[in-house]
């Protein structure tokens, strides 16, 4: 079971966490300059790095129950904000809106661009990363921008290549599946762009997806938020979680009572299960992967269930 009662949203932390905000690179391509948050362990070496990407209208303060877990247990975090952050205010008739997509993306390369600025934030956190060791994170809009960097495509399969060679693992997060004719018609009028193709993404992932979220951007069922794990090679493990809608829980923040299903367990496993996976993914070890595996396949209780299928050998 997770370190978590359902009664708690305080996350049981290893090592002490450093978190400066914000670092800013100049953009002014961008119309704003791009600012990023970078959260450490405040000891310890051959640190990997995760970059993860917020969902629609959030910031790098958001997700702290994620990013305060995965700091503590190792990790290297590093939050970009994006164009559509509700504290940038921009509006559907700024003439950046209908390109945030793009820019979403270009952002995520920024950072990995310009790693050794961001981690100079932190005094000697340089010499402690591994740049070797990165993957990528994403919530919901999130999901799909650091997704193309895995390999997905977004406008097809004739959709623009923007695979990073420098991303050795992913986690997506409530992750918008293939749209077909599913598409509402207020996402085909809004969101014209979601339509994925999953079948270049060979980076290894983790999928995680509630079985009760209920998209409005689709006329299916929950079942659209796992079309990633099905329909793409890179795929490994797809995490479900009962009872689980957009936000999984509340994993945008303590105490998330704005969420339909705050659940302060869901988030634990959450947490646990996406370190443990990028533990494995990025070789930093061998056996994290299994143990979260076989925890919860004998969990008398289990609030979610992890599928896994083979996939081929980069």
């Amino acid at each position: 079971m997770s370190d978590l009662s359902t009664s708690s949203a305080v996350p049981t932390l290893g090592t002490p966490i450093l978190s400066v905000k914000p670092v800013v690179l100049r953009a002014p391509e961008r119309g704003a300059d791009l600012q990023v948050r970078v959260s450490a362990p405040a000891s310890g070496g051959d640190l990997p790095i995760l970059v993860f990407a917020h969902g629609f209208g959030e910031s790098m303060a958001a997700y702290d129950p994620l990013v305060d877990y995965w700091a503590s247990n190792g990790f290297v975090v590093v939050q970009p904000t994006f164009l559509d952050s509700r504290t940038l205010g921009l509006t559907p008739e700024d003439p950046r809106y209908p390109d945030i997509w793009r820019v979403r993306v270009r952002d995520v390369t920024r950072v990995l661009d310009d790693l050794d600025r961001i981690l100079a934030a932190i005094p000697g956190l340089a010499e402690r990363a591994d740049r070797a060791r990165l993957a990528v994170a994403g919530h919901s809009w999130g999901g799909q921008t650091v997704g193309m960097l895995l390999g997905a495509r977004v406008l097809g399969a004739d959709g623009p290549d923007l695979t990073d060679a420098r991303v050795k693992a992913g986690v997506l997060l409530a992750t918008t599946g293939i749209a077909g004719d599913d598409l509402t018609g207020f996402a085909a009028q809004n969101f014209p762009f979601l339509r994925p193709d999953f079948t270049g993404l060979t980076v290894p992932t983790l999928v995680v997806a509630g079985d009760h979220d209920q998209s409005h951007l689709s006329t299916r069922g929950p079942d659209w938020f796992t079309d990633v794990y099905h329909h793409s090679p890179g795929a490994q493990g797809l995490l479900t979680l009962f009872g689980g809608d957009h936000s999984l829980g509340g994993i945008h923040g303590y105490n998330a009572a704005d969420t339909t299903d705050e659940n302060p367990a869901r988030v634990a496993l959450i947490r646990e299960t996406t370190a443990a996976y990028l533990r494995s993914a990025l070789r930093v070890d061998d056996v994290a992967w299994k143990q979260a595996r076989s925890a919860l396949a004998a969990d008398p209780d289990p609030i979610g269930r992890i599928d896994t299928k083979e996939v081929a050998a980069r």
